[in-house]
């Protein structure tokens, strides 16, 4: 017994070291991004990588008035909570639709939305933007929020149509005994019982929508997101770095809040729909 006792210690701690530093590879750079947001640009050049000594909050301002960082965020939080919230409605709608209807061509329908996922983005991007433009929705948030949902809504009614796919029947079949019509058979019974997979679904688009640069870059031209605005911090021939950190802390931060809140959420909404998957 103590024999395997220690065999099993060994073995842990093989597994223990290389967690660790994959661990410590992806904590650095959040340390190098807030570590440079707190210095200025002589203290950074003077010493890039190490602890910042007279650490100053400029940036953070400079980034969030002079840059208009703060327009900008304020078109993020719009159209990802118009593109999430939108995603979630028809994605459950078509995932519940898939996985507990039965009518003509469904597992056709169902393996074409498969097949949409393999397809690159970079693949339709011509005609993508010449669709946006030949419908007026050129520099719009509206236009914004259905490019995200095209592009985002097949993984979605992939993962919802899973999940559906694994509750009982007989919880659909007594509410239309009971006289639910379809629609409230989805609103009363599967919504609430989809709830796991719908945090993880939104909290995974809003992922997607908020750090989202290609899209975002390509139909509002005029105005910007908060990652597009980022990315026009870095100069041509020279970055102020310090000022780039501060933006890059500044737009992680409400997405590392978010996963702190529902990180449970999260784990417990994949591992379900893996199971029901």
């Amino acid at each position: 017994m103590a024999a395997a006792g220690k065999r099993e210690r060994r073995i842990l701690w093989i597994f223990a070291l290389p967690m660790a530093l994959l661990a410590l590879s992806c904590v650095y750079p959040v340390y190098f991004a807030i570590n440079n947001a707190l210095k200025d640009n002589r203290g950074y050049i003077l010493d890039r990588f190490g602890l910042v000594q007279n650490p100053t909050l400029s940036n953070f301002v400079q980034a969030w008035t002079q840059s208009n960082l703060d327009s900008y965020f304020i078109n993020s939080v719009i159209t990802t909570a118009g593109a999430v919230l939108l995603l979630l409605v028809v994605s459950s709608l078509a995932g519940f639709a898939l996985a507990v209807l039965r009518f003509p061509m469904r597992r056709l329908i169902f393996i074409v939305i498969l097949a949409s996922l393999m397809i690159p983005v970079q693949v339709v991007l011509v005609p993508f933007y010449q669709t946006v433009v030949g419908l007026g929705l050129l520099n719009t948030r509206i236009g914004l929020i259905i490019s995200y949902t095209a592009f985002f809504l097949p993984f979605s009614v992939y993962l919802m149509t899973s999940f559906y796919a694994g509750l009982p029947r007989e919880l659909v079949e007594a509410a239309r005994i009971d006289g639910a019509k379809l629609i409230q058979v989805w609103w009363y019974v599967m919504v609430p019982m989809g709830k796991p997979a719908l945090i993880t679904l939104g909290i995974l688009n809003t992922l997607y929508c908020w750090n989202d640069v290609l899209i975002s870059l390509l139909v509002l031209q005029d105005q910007r997101t908060l990652m597009v605005g980022i990315a026009a911090l870095r100069g041509e021939y020279t970055t102020n770095v310090p000022l780039l950190s501060a933006g890059i802390v500044l737009a992680a931060a409400p997405i590392v809040i978010l996963y702190i809140i529902f990180q449970r959420q999260i784990v417990s909404g994949i591992a379900v729909g893996a199971v029901k998957g």
